[in-house]
């Protein structure tokens, strides 16, 4: 049978233990609230942190070792001389044909007067090497007939022979037979006096002919001369090779100069980039990938270029001395290898080689 006391309620129950239970302080609560805020923050920033990373970082590759590059077109005398005016200052942008310099003339206008007159008697002796030649033919052609003239005396006198030698004793005298033996002599001789001659007619054109190509030689060298001296003659004004930008000029009016002598330089405007990745960068880098390139000198300034081409050796190996590590203590030292990009346009502005810059590659 059950009483009133022993029926007990089940909150009734609860309630001593929730009663005991300790209530957070604000303290506490607070602390768990911050702990909760920086577990979160923290997640946020490696979230933040893995996507700048697999966004901004993977896929690229930058070095800080890189600068502008161009060509440097050093301007020399061909000729040494004493200067006479200079139309050109530092910086100056010229044009293709620019005249820059002018060297004194007067030494070099003086030697193409000498090769001219050199020239000119050369080709008077060519002339008359030719009219020698045909003097010597005229003489061919004398010998050739006086040699036929004797061959018929020759012909005549071997007939009278044979007939005084063909009569017989009574009827022949002696004297008309010993006139027609010496007469056959003296063909004989004759004879062969004008094939002599004939002979040294012929030797004579030959040497007329060798005398023409001499001459002829002669003359081509003077020719030759005197084209040299024009050539000198126009070296004495130095004219610009391409567009660009003198710089480092060296040279002032009244100094002389030879062909050893820089006088400056001339920068084209076309500029490119060297940068100097380290091997391990290179792995997945490729001619054609994009490169966004920031200057030192301007730093607000984004240009875009490719990748040209990546060369074939680290920079150590062709420095004028390089490394040898089979020799001594050897250290394992990262080496770097010039990649050349190649930009699209500078924007405007001044770009000159040696300038710092940082190009970012994207590999991926």
């Amino acid at each position: 049978m059950t009483t009133e006391a022993s029926v007990q309620d089940p909150d009734s129950i609860l309630l001593p233990a929730a009663a005991e239970r300790p209530v957070p302080s604000a303290a506490a609560r607070s602390r768990r609230r911050m702990a909760a805020f920086l577990a979160g923050g923290l997640l946020l920033a490696g979230a933040a942190s893995a996507a700048y990373y697999l966004r901004l970082v993977a896929p690229f590759e930058s070095t800080d070792d890189a600068f502008i590059d161009g060509h440097v077109i050093g301007i020399s005398p061909q000729v040494s001389g004493r200067v006479a005016a200079i139309h050109v200052d530092d910086n100056q942008t010229v044009r293709q044909g620019d005249l820059l310099v002018e060297l004194d003339p007067t030494d070099y206008q003086v030697a193409l007067d000498q090769a001219r007159g050199a020239e000119a008697a050369a080709k008077g002796k060519l002339e008359q090497a030719r009219a020698g030649v045909d003097a010597a033919a005229s003489a061919v052609a004398e010998a050739q007939a006086a040699l036929h003239s004797v061959q018929a005396t020759v012909e005549n006198v071997d007939r009278e022979l044979q007939r005084q030698e063909g009569v017989t004793a009574r009827a022949r005298s002696q004297k008309d037979l010993d006139g027609a033996v010496a007469n056959h002599k003296t063909a004989g001789a004759a004879l062969e006096r004008a094939a002599a001659q004939r002979q040294t007619a012929l030797a004579q054109v030959a040497s007329a002919r060798a005398s023409v190509i001499a001459a002829d030689g002669d003359y081509q060298k003077a020719q030759a001369d005197t084209r040299r001296a024009e050539v000198n003659l126009g070296y004495c004004r130095i004219t610009a090779a391409t567009d660009g930008r003198i710089t480092g000029k060296a040279v002032d009016p009244g100094a002389y100069v030879t062909p050893a002598n820089p006088l400056f330089q001339i920068v084209p405007a076309q500029v490119w980039v060297v940068a100097n990745f380290k091997e391990t960068q290179l792995r997945d880098m490729r001619p054609g990938q994009p490169v966004t390139v920031s200057v030192d000198a301007y730093p607000d300034l984004a240009l875009t270029g490719r990748v040209n081409s990546i060369q074939s050796g680290t920079g150590s190996r062709f420095s004028v001395i390089p490394t040898e590590n089979a020799t001594g203590n050897f250290v394992k030292v990262v080496q770097r290898v010039p990649v050349k990009i190649l930009l699209d346009d500078a924007g405007g502005h001044l770009l000159a080689p040696g300038m710092s810059v940082e190009p970012k590659v994207r590999i991926h």
